[in-house]
């Protein structure tokens, strides 16, 4: 395992900064996958915790919703403060309140941007819930208000694929972060990361996604649970009246695959073929009725459209929770 020879990165800091009289605060943002823990383990290590970890909180595939109380339990142990935001958004107009990417997909009719080729799922869902609960960390509002930076660390590795990340990323300059990446001043790859992993006695973490992301390989749409198949058939049949450039979650059909997941749920008998026409038939119309109904039904006493999906899901195994320790922290959008 290469390891560049670096200063330590708190030090690298302060020396950047020698006018400063106490250290910016370190935030580590946690994906839940191979890298980012792997980062933070490794850093520990070092004896560069960071001050902070965040994990907003996503519809998981299940092998991350079950590693995600292992993990945390890991850096309670190590003394590493931790915390899991979650989006809301507040000014809902007269929809059910929603609080994650599924549920904002639901809510208005439309499948991820990333089935559209774009990316701002993660922007909105994942940086933008960890940014506001940062602006109101006291730690962050101390360096803010000396002229500081809070260091923002991100677990690229040196792999092809997260090189055009990097690049991507490359030379963004934040009014409030400064943007540090470990791994690759390590010159860590994904196996170095697997590695570090297996060594801190941990079990292996995959890949970290939403289950109905357009990334998802068959093989892993094979492996979900009969409630989230239920799930990707439902949100792509609620789209489906407005979809006219893809044919579902996986765009465009391939010669290994087709372009909707329902269509791979049924050639696969995932779910029983009645299963899958009655969702297709009733459940987007049953679910505009119930969006329709608490319109007329003040927002603090409006149901969720989480009781929506629960209703939805009975028969169905019940659906596993976000993994969660301790309550998520909700920041307003």
């Amino acid at each position: 395992m290469f390891i560049a020879e670096r200063p330590p990165l708190a030090a690298a800091i302060t020396a950047s900064r020698p006018n400063v009289s106490f250290e910016a605060p370190v935030v580590a943002a946690w994906g839940a996958g191979v890298n980012s823990t792997a980062m933070i383990i490794e850093l520990v290590r070092r004896g560069e915790a960071p001050d902070m970890v965040l994990l907003a909180a996503m519809p998981e595939q299940p092998h991350t919703t079950a590693l995600i109380p292992v993990f945390r339990a890991w850096m309670d142990a190590h003394g590493v403060a931790n915390e899991i935001v979650e989006y809301q958004v507040t000014r809902v107009k007269h929809w059910p309140p929603y609080n994650d990417l599924l549920e904002a997909c639901l809510t208005n009719g439309t499948l991820p941007s990333i089935a559209f080729g774009l990316h701002s799922c993660s922007a909105r869902h994942k940086i933008s819930p960890q940014d506001k609960w940062v602006k109101h960390w006291p730690p962050a509002c101390r360096a803010w208000d000396a002229g500081q930076k809070v260091t923002r660390l991100i677990g690229y590795d040196c792999s092809a694929r997260d090189n055009q990340r990097y690049a991507h990323r490359d030379g963004h300059v934040s009014d409030l972060y400064d943007y540090r990446y470990p791994l690759r001043e390590w010159g860590w790859t994904r196996e170095d990361c697997e590695r570090c992993i297996a060594d801190a006695g941990l079990p292996p973490f995959g890949k970290s996604s939403c289950f109905f992301c357009s990334g998802m390989q068959p093989d892993e749409v094979r492996a979900l649970p009969p409630e989230q198949l239920r799930l990707i058939v439902l949100l792509e049949a609620r789209a489906a009246p407005r979809l006219k450039s893809v044919e579902g979650l996986w765009r465009r059909s391939t010669r290994t695959r087709p372009g909707s997941m329902t269509a791979f749920i049924r050639a696969e008998h995932l779910l029983d073929a009645s299963d899958i026409d009655a969702i297709i038939a009733s459940a987007p119309t049953d679910l505009i009725r119930f969006q329709e109904s608490a319109a007329g039904i003040p927002v603090e006493r409006r149901p969720s459209m989480q009781s929506w999906l629960d209703r939805f899901n009975d028969g169905a195994r019940p659906q596993p929770a976000r993994a969660r320790s301790r309550q998520p922290v909700r920041v307003s959008a």
